[in-house]
């Protein structure tokens, strides 16, 4: 499925779809684990002309999907892009580099160092022009009012992004924590592949992202720092999802307690089970007219799935698990 887009999707709102293609094509760039990455020197050159030009329309209100990815975070995207006001970014991390080259964790574009966290002081003044230059173009380009930027890991950087837009908004996912790593595990599986020395998988360049979630987000987690070495050498994905999960929702609470009036929590699975009236409060929430082609897409293309099995942790792990599995609301014990 190219750029999210199917069938549905596509007869649905034909325009809509083209637009999206706009934005796939020239504001995404393509990551380390995709095919066509011939086309990034294309896509850069392209935003390198756009930040230096000033924009007619500016983009005061994004709306930012966060929390950890596999949580359904691009299904709820792909669904908000179909409504007629709206321009989907699913993970720009192109136009994000082009903003702030320290801030790529993955190692798609650079390998020098990068910060997993960001705050309003790591904002300059150029980089709130370049944003929101390049938003104002994309809303050019795609005849959107507000665009929807999918990227899971901005739950670490929400004081940041509220220094380049102070306007906008940000639905926090959150799924299931077993769930959530078997499909971590499984997208890492499918997707890892080999360039001559190195491996490219949903950790980064040869564990990149890993190693930075680590270092620089683990090591300062009252629970889980004091367990940073064992963390650095886990080889099972599933745990190292885990921690992912763990550290993704912690830092999910803490900015919802910080910026109330900005975050607005949603569990997937409600979302899968009641589309209507989840994305009834979203289009409120985000100032977004009602949309019926959206609620019956949405309706369409959700599916239940069974919950994951658990798996074994080590006790340090289990505990921090089950702790943010209960503040979530969810039962901590899985299918077995």
């Amino acid at each position: 499925m190219i750029a999210q887009l199917d069938n549905s999707f596509i007869r649905s709102r034909p325009w809509r779809a083209i637009t999206r293609l706009v934005s796939y094509v020239l504001f995404e760039g393509r990551p380390l684990t995709t095919r066509g990455r011939w086309i990034n020197p294309v896509v850069f050159g392209f935003l390198n002309i756009l930040k230096h030009l000033p924009t007619l329309q500016y983009m005061n209100d994004p709306l930012f999907i966060i929390g950890t990815g596999r949580s359904g975070t691009t299904v709820l995207g792909q669904i908000l892009g179909l409504h007629r006001q709206v321009g989907f970014l699913n993970e720009p991390k192109a136009m994000w580099h082009v903003i702030n080259q320290g801030e790529d964790i993955v190692g798609n574009y650079t390998d020098v160092p990068a910060s997993y966290r960001l705050n309003r002081a790591d904002a300059t003044g150029e980089m709130v022009t370049r944003a929101q230059r390049l938003y104002g173009w994309h809303r050019f380009f795609t005849l959107c009012r507000q665009a929807v930027d999918k990227y899971p890991e901005l739950v670490f950087r929400v004081p940041f992004v509220l220094r380049l837009f102070p306007n906008a908004k940000f639905i926090f996912l959150v799924r299931n924590g077993w769930d959530t790593c078997f499909s971590i595990n499984s997208w890492s599986d499918k997707h890892a592949c080999h360039e001559a020395s190195q491996t490219h998988d949903w950790w980064g360049r040869d564990r990149r992202k890993w190693f930075f979630l680590i270092d620089q987000v683990a090591a300062n987690d009252e629970h889980l720092r004091d367990h940073v070495n064992h963390l650095r050498n886990l080889q099972d994905h599933r745990l190292m999802a885990a921690t992912e999960w763990i550290l993704s929702m912690r830092a999910g609470l803490k900015v919802m307690a910080d910026y109330p009036e900005n975050i607005q929590m949603v569990h997937y699975e409600k979302l899968v089970s009641e589309p209507a009236s989840v994305l009834g409060q979203l289009f409120s929430f985000a100032q977004l007219s009602e949309d019926q082609k959206v609620l019956d897409y949405a309706s369409e293309i959700l599916e239940t799935t069974g919950q994951r099995p658990s798996f074994p942790m080590p006790e340090y792990l289990r505990t921090s698990f089950d702790d943010v599995m209960n503040t979530l609301g969810y039962d901590g014990d899985a299918c077995a």
